[in-house]
């Protein structure tokens, strides 16, 4: 696991520092900001807030899971808001709309700081 990236994974889930990366996991190109567990978890807990009793329990759940402390070294997911994938084309997955990304940090092949643009004309 590349120490680097899991600096910037604590970083995410100590100071809620983001920042833009693009990471290739098994030929694939995953770009987005770097945020926090924390925030991540947040988000699923609110998409499960308004649907059935179901629904409402993973809500509640994943807002408990939100609050755990996620400073410890034992690190192993990063996530990405407003993520996009490109596998082999051009045009990426989605193109429209708010995307979180999670991912194994072991299963990262490599990176680089910045996000992918993909401009239609």
């Amino acid at each position: 696991m590349d120490n680097l990236l899991k600096n910037f994974v604590k970083a995410a889930n100590q100071h809620d520092f983001s920042l833009d990366i693009t990471l290739n996991v098994d030929g694939a190109l995953i770009t987005g900001k770097t945020v926090s567990a924390q925030k991540y978890l947040e988000y699923l807990s609110n998409n499960f807030e308004d649907g059935n009793e179901i629904s409402q329990t993973l809500s509640e759940q994943l807002a408990e899971a939100s609050q755990r402390d996620y400073d410890h070294d034992d690190i192993q997911y990063i996530h990405l808001e407003n993520a996009q994938v490109y596998n082999g084309d051009n045009q990426p997955t989605p193109s429209e709309g708010d995307f979180y990304w999670r991912g194994k940090l072991q299963e990262i092949d490599g990176f680089f700081l910045g996000k992918i643009d993909a401009k239609t004309e």
